[in-house]
């Protein structure tokens, strides 16, 4: 019987998708410190008319 080959290694695909997991990763992290993605949390998406005290809605008025 033949002697069998060693173990490959992993496949390129994996290589590759790893690699660019890592980078895109590592994007998120450097927009985050920078602060380059702006400020984020549920305010985001309000107008500054908005952020002040906010009238309830009409089915919590007494």
């Amino acid at each position: 019987m033949a002697d069998q080959s060693p173990y490959p290694g992993m496949p390129g695909w994996v290589k590759i998708s790893g690699t660019i997991l890592g980078v895109l990763i590592l994007l998120a992290v450097i927009l985050m410190v920078t602060g380059i993605g702006g400020p984020h949390g549920p305010g985001r998406h309000l107008s500054p008319a908005d952020t002040g005290s906010q009238m309830p809605s009409a089915g919590d008025r007494p």
